[in-house]
């Protein structure tokens, strides 16, 4: 591979550490890397997930995120914790904010809460080298948050994440750096399952195909991947397996196909008549999105999951006849969808609920058969419930439904990402 042929664009992947094991075990008092800290949705209950797990918890006791509160042994050492995400969400804006003082805005790209890249060439003269600078964040990361970090360092993006992966989080510094010219020696003999970006059903195709590691995915030839799965996938596998990646932070394409969706897990089996219920709360979780971005949908989704004791589901849209954000006409066509594709007598553990295909609010277009003076009125009032929500608190105003066994939407928007704030 001739990598002379692409740019050097040397990225930083800066990760937190164990995130909000971190932050819980600064607010105990206790060193982060030493004490044994699980963060759960919610403490009381046995079967709440472990949302972070510290180094020293996985290391000593073998619990790390997914496992469950059970999973726990009862131990001295150990500190059970309840999430608290308006605190890590704070943190969060924190750290940003605190790498904005050396990084232009346009040469960071928050991934998630927990994870930034940052373009080093734009303030390369301020270190002598990437290393030097990825020690400096670190440090300043810790005396600020108290939250320690690992970085991974690539010529791209892609290689930044993935020494950061496979890489950094091993070496005692926490830094590691992979360029192009080391790309057949840290990253071909990884499982292909290790890829950034490769899931477990594609892993499986691969293996079907006989691609085991990187490697081979990058000797099998484009043109085989793209008769597999594609232009897009296939052209896609096989360069990032070569460790080349185009991408650059200071470009902001637009986005293609966007949907305003709201989705849950529930907390057990729902009936057809329960489910209506979820469907109502989440329409209007939904519409209201919506009306505050400023958009109207064309399109309907609805996901359905069956208990896990049967398995199964669907997940199918419907086009409208004219965009809307009114939370009645988005519901009636979600009863719709469920009727004509819901399996009779099953119960219900997933749902997901979307908007997609928008226009401007502003935008009308005239259905005939409903006067549309009584479009605008549900218009107007979905606006003015928005209002006091906004005002008084997303539970100032509910639907006499939500106070139901079966409703979820009061409980819920105490929530911050499904779990507590505090």
């Amino acid at each position: 591979m001739l990598y002379d042929l692409f740019p050097v664009r040397t990225t930083l992947c800066i990760d937190m550490k164990s995130f909000y094991a971190s932050i819980a075990a600064r607010q105990l008092g206790l060193d982060p890397l030493k004490a044994c800290i699980a963060v759960v949705g919610a403490e009381d209950f046995d079967g709440s997930i472990v949302l972070a797990a510290s180094p020293e918890m996985k290391r000593r006791f073998r619990i790390k995120t997914g496992n469950r509160r059970f999973d726990i042994p009862h131990h001295p050492a150990i500190h059970i914790v309840n999430a608290e995400m308006l605190t890590y969400l704070q943190v969060s804006v924190s750290i940003t904010e605190t790498l904005q003082d050396y990084f232009a805005p346009d040469d960071l790209f928050v991934y998630s809460v927990d994870e930034v890249f940052a373009a080093f060439d734009p303030v390369s003269h301020m270190w002598a080298s990437a290393e030097e600078a990825g020690r400096h964040l670190q440090q300043l990361i810790l005396r600020t948050t108290g939250v320690p970090s690992v970085i991974g360092i690539g010529d791209n993006m892609l290689l930044s994440k993935l020494c950061l992966d496979l890489a950094a989080k091993k070496t005692s510094s926490g830094i590691d750096r992979w360029t192009y010219a080391d790309v057949p020696s840290v990253l071909w003999p990884h499982p292909v399952g290790s890829m950034w970006g490769i899931g477990s059903r594609s892993q499986k195709r691969l293996n079907k195909m006989g691609i085991r590691t990187v490697g081979e995915l990058a000797k099998a030839g484009e043109a085989k991947l793209i008769r597999e799965f594609g232009q897009a996938m296939g052209s896609q596998l096989y360069w990032h397996a070569q460790g080349v990646d185009l991408t650059e932070l200071k470009r902001h394409p637009p986005v293609k196909d966007a949907s305003i969706s709201n989705g849950q897990i529930l907390m057990r089996d729902y009936s057809y008549d329960e489910i209506k219920v979820i469907l109502l709360e989440m329409t209007e979780e939904v519409t209201r999105r919506c009306r505050k971005a400023g958009v109207a949908g064309n399109t309907v989704g609805l996901m359905i999951g069956y208990s896990y004791d049967t398995g199964g589901g669907f997940s199918r849209t419907r086009s409208l006849s004219a965009c809307t954000n009114v939370s009645r006409t988005v519901y009636q066509v979600l009863i719709s969808l469920l009727d004509d594709h819901m399996s009779t007598g099953l119960s219900i553990r997933r749902v997901s609920v979307s908007l997609s295909d928008f226009q401007p609010d502003h935008y009308a277009q005239l259905n005939l058969f409903e006067p549309e003076r009584d479009n605008e009125k549900e218009r107007e009032i979905g606006h003015v419930m928005d209002e006091i929500r906004d005002m008084y608190g997303p539970n100032a105003i509910l639907r006499a439904s939500s106070y139901t066994d079966a409703g979820t939407a009061r409980h819920r928007n105490l929530l911050i990402g499904g779990h507590r704030r505090k």
